[in-house]
């Protein structure tokens, strides 16, 4: 049992490296397994198809996500909090970059992948609405329910569509890197910045001047 599971695993890993540097579209299950050294067959062996392939790597982001992207049980949030937050964003958008810059193209090409998603997508703004009313509960955010749900769906809409705004403006979304992606969680940023109220702003403008990067990096 433990070769198959270890080749399945290198699968896996050659697959996500390959989609990230290439896109998912100029990959097929024969690169993946050139790549590797193994024949097509052997491939197949663990994985029916390349959509396979794709749903095992997205439940991989989707529990990453979904392991960092809630309020902490037991104590309120505090300033420090956000910064967590956004590294752990900034990280697994980085990680994953291929399932951002395909999105519509894959859900199109799978129904079962689809409804994950919508299922995904459902509980990330749950969670993205009960982190910023936990910010506004902590004296750090000064907002009302329908701001918090309006934020909170501009958020994702930012960080959803940030590496495929880039593939239009820059050199291609294969040209990406980290700090194109930094950019993005600095919008996230300064969608924020009206409501902070004034002894937490100091702490906003340093995570704010962290992330910044000049619109001449990204254009």
């Amino acid at each position: 049992m433990a070769p198959r599971a270890k080749t399945r695993d290198r699968i896996l890993e050659a697959s996500l490296a390959l989609f990230n540097a290439r896109g998912e579209r100029a990959v097929t299950t024969n690169h993946i397994a050139a790549h590797l050294g193994i024949s097509p067959g052997n491939l197949y062996y663990h994985f029916a198809n390349k959509q396979a392939i794709v749903a095992q790597l997205f439940a991989a982001y989707e529990a990453r996500v979904d392991g960092f992207l809630r309020h902490p049980e037991g104590r309120s949030l505090q300033i420090e909090d956000k910064a967590v937050y956004l590294e752990a964003l900034l990280a697994a958008m980085w990680d994953y970059r291929f399932l951002h810059r395909d999105l519509e193209h894959l859900l199109e090409s799978d129904a079962q992948l689809a409804q994950r998603y919508r299922q995904f997508a459902a509980r990330c703004l749950a969670h993205a609405r009960a982190i910023y009313a936990g910010f506004v509960e902590a004296g750090i955010l000064a907002m009302d329910a329908p701001q918090v749900e309006a934020l909170a769906l501009n958020a994702w809409i930012v960080l959803t569509s940030w590496v495929r705004f880039l593939a239009t403006v820059g050199e291609g979304s294969t040209a990406l890197d980290p700090l194109h992606l930094r950019r993005g969680i600095y919008q996230v940023l300064a969608l924020e910045s009206g409501y902070v109220r004034a002894e937490a702003a100091p702490a906003l403008g340093q995570l704010l001047a962290a992330y910044e990067v000049p619109l001449d990096r990204l254009l």
